[in-house]
């Protein structure tokens, strides 16, 4: 079932790992009948290896300056709707971010801690969780981290549910922001 929602630029999906940004924003371009891009996909296709990989090999300012460039793309790129899931580090770069906040409809996929280490814990796909402890890395990028996410357009409080359940969420908090802000854009 395609929802009815206009849109006139990307939405885009922001959070910490495990917060379900790939899988809800997936769904959620199905739902609205729009191309899905995973950010973190376009680098390793763009760099030819994996996110762990550029981690490792160049560092994480590296990773972040590839970030940004992939992601100014996927903008600049037709269609332009579509949703984009980004790594959980874009959006705390100020650049990214304003590039978010001026061209793109935000979405702020909030976790408790609990149930962000038990999404990640048996991944080896998170360069920052690689040999450490989760709990403790990820309660840190909690502090660090959800005042800056807070900025996003919408948050959409995610808790250990099923996809659909997180998705009409998302669906229903667009719609409410979209009657509060007259469209997607703000304007």
């Amino acid at each position: 079932m395609k929802e009815n929602i206009k849109l006139d630029k990307p939405i885009v999906m922001v959070g910490l790992m495990g917060a379900g940004k790939t899988s809800v924003g997936r769904a959620l371009a199905r739902r609205l009948g729009v191309p899905f891009v995973d950010s973190d996909k376009e680098i390793e296709a763009a760099a030819g290896c994996s996110v762990v990989d550029i981690f490792a090999m160049y560092g994480e300012a590296e990773f972040r300056r590839a970030e940004q460039r992939i992601i100014a793309r996927l903008f600049d790129t037709a269609p332009a709707v579509k949703v984009i899931s980004t790594g959980e580090g874009a959006f705390i770069t100020p650049a990214v971010r304003d590039m978010v906040l001026q061209r793109a409809l935000s979405i702020w996929l909030r976790a408790d801690l609990d149930l962000l280490v038990k999404r990640t814990n048996f991944r080896n796909t998170r360069p920052q969780l690689l040999h450490t402890d989760s709990r403790k890395i990820l309660a840190q990028l909690i502090d660090e981290r959800y005042d800056i996410y807070a900025m996003a357009d919408i948050t959409v409080e995610t808790r250990d549910e099923s996809l659909r359940k997180t998705l009409d969420k998302v669906i229903n908090a667009i719609k409410e922001y979209q009657k509060t802000k007259g469209t997607s854009n703000g304007q």
